[in-house]
């Protein structure tokens, strides 16, 4: 019982955090970043604006301190837990799909630091890094996206936390 319990109380302290990641998701898969931005339009192109803007959300999250270490560390979970049932059904096999998800969450954790370190001089560095893997196909779209990047973080700065917290993205 008491696992079923863990369970189902642990959803229930997500699903406020829902309507939030499904915006995170939703921006990420924005075609702009795919068009203009000539990000690659395939899973890993995907995956990479997908972490992009839950870094930048979860840095927003990490400015409020306290109030927010908790849903920090759902909204996290939520994108666990979306990747792991991503990557089943692409076929990817139980004995390897914790080593994806592994290296999956020290891509997200990367993208904070990049992302943290990148507030000040500009988001350039870290997308050249972190979504074109040091190969930009142009300075065009390299503009495009760090631009939009360093734009929607200055909008989530300016965002009162409990409307992110609803899901609302600026």
């Amino acid at each position: 019982m008491s696992l079923l319990r863990s369970i189902f109380g642990e959803a229930k302290q997500r699903a406020p955090l829902e309507p939030l990641y499904r915006a995170i998701v939703a921006r990420g898969r924005d075609p702009a970043w795919y068009r203009a931005g000539k990000v690659p339009d395939t899973i890993d192109g995907r995956f990479d604006m997908i972490a992009a803007i839950l870094a930048l959300m979860l840095l927003r999250f990490e400015a409020e301190g306290d109030a927010a270490r908790d849903p920090s560390v759902l909204l996290t979970e939520i994108f666990i837990d979306d990747m792991d049932g991503t990557l089943r059904q692409i076929g990817i096999g139980d004995y390897v799909v914790g080593k994806h998800v592994g290296r999956m969450m020290s891509a997200l954790g990367g993208r904070l630091a990049a992302f943290r370190e990148g507030r000040e001089p500009g988001f350039r560095e870290a997308v050249t890094r972190n979504i074109f893997h040091e190969a930009p196909p142009s300075e065009e779209a390299l503009t495009f996206v760090a631009t939009g990047l360093e734009q929607f973080a200055a909008a989530l700065d300016a965002t009162q936390f409990q409307t992110l917290f609803e899901g609302k993205l600026p």
